[in-house]
C-alpha cells in the first residue's frame, strides 16, 4: 500500500473519441489483474477514510482496496458486496469525482485520487468471471411475502436483500424489462445492458418473481398489493419531466430527455420505437441542442453524437464550475465533439406547435449566491441571439408523478413536493408500506436509490420479524 507517491493515478484504457463516437459500446476497457492491483496499492489506508464517508453506501473502500492489492480478490468481492448489491454498476456510473474519489485524501494532497470506481468494477467483474456470484439460497423461508413496486435500482436492491433474509418477493414494473432507469435511461456506452440483465436474471434464479407490464393504478392497486403481501415497498421513481416555462416550451416538437433516451435504448434491443423512424427521436444528420447541465443532459448529447448528428450543442445557464453533472462526463462529451455554451439560457423555443427550428438564447452572468450557496444566473441585457436546430431536447430534471392518482387517493402522506413522506427507516404513514429512491428523495443518484432499497429491506425484515415475535410471545400472568 501507500504507493501513491511512486505510482501515478491511472484509469482503465479509454477508447479514442473518434472510434467510440461511432458506436454505443462501453468506452473503458476493463482493468487487467495487475493494473487493478497497482491502482489499489495507491491507497494510503487513512485512519479516517474520507472516501468511505463520501460514499452514500459507506462502502468499506480501504478494506477492499487492500484485499485487491494483495490479490485476495474473493475476499475483496465479499467485502464490497456486503454493503452494495450492485458494486459493478456503481463502479461504472457513480460520479466518483463528486463522491468517494472527490473525498480521497491523496486527491486533496495533489497526487490524484485512487481510481476507486474502476477498482470496484474490476473486483466484481472478477467475481462474475470466477463464478463466485450465484443465485441466492436463503437459509430459511420466513413465509412472509413482500411486493416491490418498481424494478429500478431501489427495487432491485430491496429485492436482493429481502430474498437473502428468506422472504418471498414479487416485483411489479410498468415496463417490459426490469431495470428501470438502468435499462431505459442510461446509455450503453456508460452501462452495457448485459450488466443489468445478469443481475435481474440472478434474482429470478433466486426465486424473485417479476410482474412486468404491470403499472400501479392501472393494472394493480395499492389496496390489492397490501392485501396480497405482508409488506409493500414503493420504488416507483420520478419520471415526470420538468417543463420549460419560456415561450415555445410546450411545443410537441420539444423532446423530453427520458423519451429520447428510452427510444435510443430500445434501438439497442433492435426495436424501432415510435418517433424514431420519423426523426423526432433520432439525431441523425440533425443539428441538436440539449438544454440542461446534469448527467442526463450529458447522456443526451453523447447519444446524439453516436446517432450521427451534424452538430450537438449543450446550453447551460451557469458556468462549467457550477455544472451539476459529472466533470468526467463533460470531458468525455467534449472529446466526442459536443460544444458547450456556458452561461446561456433559453428564453424561447422557436418554431410552431409541432416543429422546432431553434432556440433563442440569453447570455447570463453569475450574481449573488442563492439559499443553496450557488451563485444565481443573471441575464445580460441585450445579449439575445438565435441558434438554429432541428432537434431540441429538454434535460431539466424530473418530478414525481401524481402519487394520489396512482394509489386512487388511498396512498401514503406526501410532502409539499409530491414525494412520499417517510421516517428515517423508509416507513410511510401506511402500516406495512415503505418507500425509497427518487419517489422519496426527488430525482437523485442511482447509488442513493440502492441505499434506500437496502435500508427499506432492513426495516421491512425487522418489522416482519417483530410480528413473529409478538405472535409467539408468552402471555403475561396477571399481577396479583
Amino acid at each position: 500500500m501507500l504507493r501513491f507517491t511512486g505510482l501515478d493515478q491511472q484509469y482503465p484504457d479509454k477508447r479514442p473519441a473518434k472510434e467510440r463516437r461511432k458506436d454505443f459500446d462501453e468506452i473503458y476497457a476493463p482493468f487487467s489483474a495487475k493494473a487493478g492491483a497497482d491502482q489499489a496499492e495507491r491507497c494510503s489506508q487513512c485512519g479516517v477514510p474520507f472516501c468511505q464517508s463520501g460514499c452514500p453506501l459507506h462502502n468499506d473502500i480501504p478494506d477492499w482496496l487492500m484485499l485487491a492489492a494483495e490479490g485476495r480478490m474473493r475476499e475483496a468481492w465479499e467485502r464490497s458486496s456486503a454493503t452494495s448489491t450492485m458494486p459493478e454498476i456503481c463502479g461504472r456510473i457513480c460520479p466518483q469525482d463528486r463522491l468517494c474519489e472527490g473525498s480521497c485524501v491523496i486527491e486533496q494532497s495533489g497526487h490524484g485520487a485512487v481510481t476507486i470506481g474502476a477498482v470496484e468494477t474490476h473486483i466484481t467483474e472478477t467475481a462474475w468471471k470466477e463464478g463466485w456470484i450465484t443465485p441466492i439460497r436463503p437459509k430459511r423461508d420466513t413465509g412472509f411475502s413482500v411486493g416491490v413496486v418498481g424494478a429500478g435500482p431501489a427495487g432491485l436492491a430491496a429485492a436482493e436483500r429481502l430474498r437473502e433474509e428468506g422472504h418471498s418477493v414479487t416485483i411489479y414494473d410498468r415496463y417490459d424489462r426490469a431495470g428501470g432507469l438502468l435499462v431505459y435511461g442510461i446509455p450503453n456506452f456508460k452501462l452495457d445492458k448485459a450488466v443489468v440483465t445478469r443481475r435481474t436474471e440472478r434474482l429470478e434464479k433466486s426465486g424473485v418473481v417479476f410482474r412486468l407490464n404491470t403499472e400501479l393504478g392501472r393494472d394493480v392497486s395499492l389496496e390489492e398489493l397490501r392485501a396480497r403481501h405482508d409488506a409493500v415497498f414503493l420504488a416507483i421513481g420520478t419520471y415526470k419531466a420538468h417543463q420549460l416555462t419560456c415561450p415555445g416550451g410546450g411545443s410537441s416538437g420539444l423532446v423530453p430527455a427520458m423519451e429520447y433516451l428510452t427510444a435510443s435504448n430500445r434501438r439497442g434491443f433492435d426495436e424501432t420505437p415510435e418517433g424514431f423512424a420519423s426523426g423526432r427521436l433520432n439525431a441523425k444528420d440533425r443539428r441538436v441542442i440539449v438544454i440542461g447541465g446534469g448527467d442526463t443532459a450529458m447522456d443526451c448529447v453523447r447519444t446524439a453524437i453516436r446517432q450521427g448528428a451534424k452538430a450537438v450543442t449543450c446550453l447551460y445557464r451557469r458556468d462549467r464550475a457550477n455544472m451539476p453533472g459529472s466533470a468526467r462526463e463533460v470531458a468525455h462529451a467534449e472529446e466526442e465533439g459536443v460544444v458547450f455554451e456556458w452561461l446561456s439560457a433559453p428564453v424561447a423555443v422557436l418554431g410552431d406547435a409541432e416543429t422546432v427550428t431553434g432556440v433563442r438564447v440569453q447570455r447570463m452572468m453569475l450574481g449573488t449566491a442563492d439559499a443553496s450557496g450557488r451563485r444565481r444566473p443573471v441575464a445580460i441585457a441585450g445579449s439575445e441571439s438565435d441558434m438554429a436546430a432541428d432537434l431540441v431536447i429538454a434535460a431539466l430534471g424530473y418530478e414525481p408523478e401524481d402519487v394520489d392518482s396512482l394509489t386512487a387517493g388511498g396512498g401514503p402522506v406526501l410532502t409539499p413536493r409530491g414525494t412520499v413522506r417517510v421516517t428515517e427507516r423508509c416507513r410511510t404513514s401506511l402500516p406495512g408500506v415503505y418507500a425509497g429512491g427518487d419517489i422519496v428523495r426527488g430525482a437523485s443518484l442511482v447509488v442513493w436509490a440502492i441505499k434506500d432499497g437496502q435500508d427499506a429491506a432492513a426495516a421491512i425484515h425487522t418489522d416482519l420479524m417483530a410480528r413473529i415475535a409478538a405472535e409467539h410471545a408468552p402471555e403475561l400472568e396477571p399481577a396479583e
